[in-house]
């Protein structure tokens, strides 16, 4: 019974972690294929880094880094790009997907 308990517990954990919807890794692909050369190539490791972020990091948190990182490059809203770079959290799930796109570069080659 233990054993069947940390099965699904472990297939539970993945779940969470690979929560991405198709449209999710489709516009990271498109977005990732147009910034490396809109090759096969970069189809494969650009699919590849997204499988890999979304092995490393929730959805939840990947969304939230992406907005953070939107706004951030668009000057916030109403100029005020502060409210997006400076709370701790922000702080946080935008290094957490720096370091999993790190990951994914080093996997991804």
């Amino acid at each position: 019974m233990g054993l069947l308990v940390l099965l699904l517990a472990a297939g539970s954990a993945h779940a969470e972690r690979n929560d991405y919807p198709t449209s999710a890794r489709a516009d990271y692909v498109i977005g990732c294929m147009a910034a490396n050369g809109n090759t096969h190539e970069a189809l494969l490791k650009c699919s590849c880094a997204i499988d890999t972020i979304a092995s490393l990091m929730p959805y939840s948190h990947y969304e939230q880094a992406e907005t953070a990182l939107s706004l951030q490059a668009g000057g916030g809203v109403g100029g005020r790009v502060g409210l997006f770079r400076d709370p701790p959290q922000i702080k946080a799930v935008i290094e957490e997907l720096h370091r999993a796109q790190a990951e994914a570069n080093l996997q991804c080659r």
